[in-house]
């Protein structure tokens, strides 16, 4: 689903995004509140997210999204790149903050990786992010097992390369992942991903390499 309020913009994204087979542009969207009552209609698997926008901005809207959907992911794609929109955007739950000047092949990519749980960064973004997000307090320890998760999780690795790296069940790879959040007091596979450069359980080179 694609968020943007140029109809230009959206017209263009729908017209590279579905030469891919592999994607489906399910719906069109031209400010945040739009946003947020076409994905509790449609529930699509990414929702591709403009920040500024009338009505209700997309952190906002992602912040709803990612509340009421979890399963939904979101993807920001925007031509902002301040360290207040990052961190926010981070915050409300997105998995992916990338810039306008992202090519096409890169960007279908970049919406495959992110319907499979991979963290999606700009180099940019990922520099800030790392500067501004700060480690929070008095967490509940994580079990080894969710340790483990957590590190390839960081890397970028999808729940089904996680189940198979462990030999253990996809489900108990959602149900671990699910356990980290909670644990760790955050909205996304990107926040914890964060987390786990910042108390040293990966570096900041890994982030994400999996993807790439």
């Amino acid at each position: 689903m694609i968020t943007d309020d140029h109809k230009v913009v959206r017209h263009g994204l729908c017209g590279f995004l579905e030469l891919d087979p592999e994607l489906e542009v399910v719906g069109e969207a031209s400010n945040g509140a739009e946003a947020v009552d076409l994905a509790r209609r449609l529930e699509p698997d990414v929702v591709l997210m403009d920040l500024l926008m009338p009505v209700m901005d997309g952190i906002e809207a992602t912040r709803e999204i990612r509340s009421e959907l979890p399963e939904v992911e979101v993807v920001a794609l925007t031509s902002v790149l301040e360290d207040a929109s990052v961190t926010g955007t981070v915050r409300a739950g997105a998995i992916g903050y990338l810039l306008k000047t992202t090519d096409a092949d890169e960007l279908c990519e970049v919406i495959k990786a992110a319907a499979a749980g991979q963290v999606q960064l700009a180099p940019e973004a990922a520099a800030r992010l790392m500067r501004e997000v700060r480690t929070p307090t008095n967490l509940a320890p994580l079990t080894e097992r969710e340790t483990e998760v957590l590190k390839l999780l960081a890397r970028g690795k999808t729940n089904r390369q996680i189940a198979g790296e462990l030999f253990i069940d996809e489900k108990t790879v959602k149900s671990h992942v699910h356990s980290i959040l909670m644990k760790l007091d955050v909205s996304s596979r990107t926040q914890a991903a964060l987390h786990a450069v910042r108390v040293g359980l990966v570096s900041a080179d890994e982030l994400g390499e999996e993807s790439r």
